[in-house]
């Protein structure tokens, strides 16, 4: 075997649980074959390099094999390698990531009960007012 399809290559590789993934991934620009947008039927062969962008960060690897076969996590790894360049964007963009992290994972306790609610109005001294606008009840 000479040449699989993107798709296929991308599954076997497990970088994509199923083949219809990948090919969605395909689709939306975000895989390039030597450079390339393709399509889901472009073949590689060994030597091609695949860059994949997921979660904000470009994958850059080298084709190293090929297989018809999803096998396991080990075997899936010697098809291919990782540039030295892509394995340092991703730790950068792992550090940022731990650095500044998502603001809504801070909130431990979620929306306010309607307790909390009133306990919130009271403190900002809203009182019986239903909105935060100034009233117009003189010009009436």
């Amino acid at each position: 075997m000479e040449r699989l399809r993107i798709d296929k290559w991308l599954w076997c590789a497990r970088f994509f649980k199923t083949r219809s993934l990948a090919c969605d991934e395909i689709d939306k620009g975000r895989v390039q074959v030597n450079g390339q947008d393709v399509k889901p039927a472009r073949e590689v062969k060994v030597g091609d390099t695949v860059a994949m962008r997921r979660e904000g960060v470009t994958r850059t690897v080298v084709v190293k094999g090929l297989s018809n076969m999803r096998g396991p996590a080990p075997v899936a790894q010697q098809l291919y390698e990782e540039t030295p360049e892509s394995i340092a964007e991703r730790e950068r963009a792992a550090e940022r990531r731990r650095l500044a992290p998502e603001p809504a994972a801070a909130i431990e306790h979620g929306r306010p009960t309607k307790r909390d609610r009133r306990d919130l109005d009271q403190q900002k001294g809203w009182g019986d007012r239903w909105s935060a606008s100034v009233d117009d009840d003189d010009k009436r």
